[in-house]
């Protein structure tokens, strides 16, 4: 019998896709908790199974879903295709249903980090029927603010280092305007690599963009190095060419305003990826049943990585104490 009593890697069908799940836990008569990776193209499951699996597999049925055209899920013959905002939303409703029917549970709990806040504030509103709870991480609000605020933290950063190297960069990608760099993606990689070695991306290790995702795909064993690699990469352009340009033009300050089902905030005070001020605000003003800001005091965009330990005991005290 292997380490835990549910350890599957499946494709399941969502929405006209196959796509692939990582379900762990030790009864599947505890509470489903689905993650809803960020990017968007981010998968979550190479640092999930292996930070977390020890805090949570006793206490849910953990699930890791890498989402349409992400990871696993990647197909070059189907790269020529768009895909929209709601076409993401539609896909999780395939996995949450296909979930609640699989488990025999009415309602699941999600977490949705980065991207995966966003994507977990579409879905919300349309369908709140199978959802216990949502916690948010690395929570979005507002793109044109978003950006402008991380962009700024990173020139600030420089000029108190004397950093002229990022300062020269910088300068030559430009302020954001509207959430969106002049030039594309290739410029909002040059401001997420700064943002993360300047820590608003990980507050006690800094390091650059490549390091924080390559390190744990080679090491999780969830993926093969080969194809995953290059799905994986190909895939997370892919998504973030994609949507990008409307995820960067979301207000959710404006148009999410009520979401009828508990919210949790699980927010690292550091966070300059996601600003945690713009995050509290937005919270602070949000309608729920049961709202609760739970913020993580040693890490940036990601505590689930960064405080692991607390972040899993955390979650079980709010979700289950």
């Amino acid at each position: 019998m292997g380490k835990y009593a549910l350890d599957e890697r499946l494709l399941i069908p969502v929405n006209g896709d196959m796509q692939s799940i990582h379900i762990r836990g030790n009864d599947e008569k505890n509470p489903v908790l689905l993650f809803v990776h960020g990017g968007p193209g981010v998968c979550d499951r190479s640092w999930v199974m292996p930070k977390q699996s020890k805090n949570l597999a006793d206490h849910f049925v953990m699930v890791c879903w890498d989402q349409r055209m992400a990871g696993k899920n990647y197909r070059k013959k189907r790269a020529g295709e768009t895909m929209t905002l709601q076409q993401q939303v539609d896909d999780m409703d395939d996995v949450v249903n296909w979930l609640v029917k699989r488990f025999g549970q009415e309602k699941i709990f999600i977490v949705g980090h980065s991207w995966g806040s966003i994507l977990s504030c579409l879905y919300l509103p349309q369908h709140p029927e199978h959802i216990r709870a949502y916690v948010g991480m690395g929570q979005f609000v507002n793109g044109p603010l978003n950006e402008t605020m991380s962009y700024d933290f990173v020139v600030d950063y420089a000029k108190e280092h004397n950093n002229r190297k990022a300062l020269k960069d910088l300068e030559k990608i430009g302020a954001p305007k509207g959430g969106l760099y002049a030039g594309g993606l290739d410029a909002l990689m040059v401001q997420r690599n700064y943002m993360t070695k300047f820590g608003g991306g990980a507050w006690k290790e800094k390091e650059n963009i490549f390091k924080s995702v390559l390190v744990p795909f080679l090491t999780s064993g969830e993926y093969w190095i080969v194809p995953d690699l290059y799905r994986y990469a190909k895939g997370t352009y892919y998504c973030l060419r994609q949507l990008w340009p409307s995820v960067a033009k979301l207000e959710f300050d404006k148009t999410v305003k009520k979401l009828d089902v508990p919210v949790y905030l699980f927010q690292g005070d550091h966070d300059q990826n996601t600003p945690t001020p713009l995050a509290k605000e937005w919270f602070d003003a949000l309608e729920a049943p049961y709202k609760e800001y739970v913020p993580f005091r040693e890490s940036a965009h990601s505590p689930i990585k960064e405080e692991a330990e607390l972040w899993g005991k955390t979650l079980i005290e709010k979700l289950l104490g």
